[in-house]
């Protein structure tokens, strides 16, 4: 059985799947998400349709990609440990500290399973918050929605930068680099079709987002 499937999971950082918002359009919107990839075109797949609301948009592809990442992360709780994976890093050169906001105010140096677990609850708090994204049909969307949505991208993408940097090896031996580099590929064109990701964030990965953007 794939590890994408419905194997082994450690259920503290491998969550249920998010469904899109009930009340908004997020139900229309994610069956053309599914139509547009299953015709195999990303690029045309992450463009906002015409006549929608770029904050429905870029609401129900929040979580489609938290989901993505979630499941991901999901087949290498066994081999992303503290012990094997004592920092949050991206490589040498890239080292992640968790702070919230709120509970963590100050940024604390914790392992990269410690951190995706506060990043997972983090943004399950995000989506769960209707003054954020709203459930109701014509509820609006805050004034601060895209800064939120550019935040949790942000840390969606150390997500990529570690495994990539740490586990791709594991990736590779499990046969499922083809779908972690379509996931990815998906990722990278939805934030660079919203300018969600400043430039600087992507470093750690920036040769291979270079090659997907074809810059």
């Amino acid at each position: 059985m794939s590890l994408f499937g419905l194997g082994s999971r450690n259920q503290k950082t491998f969550r249920p799947k998010k469904n899109a918002p009930s009340g908004t359009k997020g139900a229309q919107l994610q069956k053309h998400i599914d139509a547009t990839l299953g015709s195999g075109n990303l690029r045309e797949a992450v463009r906002l349709p015409p006549g929608e609301d770029i904050n429905e948009w870029l609401a129900v592809n929040t979580v489609d990609f938290f989901n993505q990442v979630n499941i991901l992360y999901g087949t290498l709780t066994e081999f992303c440990t503290p012990t094997n994976c004592p920092l949050m890093s991206a490589g040498p050169k890239y080292e992640y500290r968790w702070a919230d906001g709120v509970n963590i105010k100050k940024p604390i140096e914790v392992s990269a399973p410690k951190y995706v677990d506060y990043l997972m609850d983090w943004i399950e708090t995000q989506l769960d918050d209707e003054l954020i994204f709203p459930q109701k049909l014509g509820a609006p969307f805050p004034s601060n929605f895209q800064d939120v949505v550019r935040t949790i991208f942000k840390r969606l993408f150390r997500v990529y930068a570690h495994i990539y940097h740490s586990h791709f090896q594991k990736i590779v031996s499990l046969k499922e680099e083809a779908h972690l580099n379509t996931c990815f590929k998906h990722f990278v064109l939805f934030t660079w079709e919203f300018r969600l990701i400043d430039k600087g964030e992507l470093a750690p990965l920036y040769d291979l987002v270079e090659s997907i953007l074809q810059l």
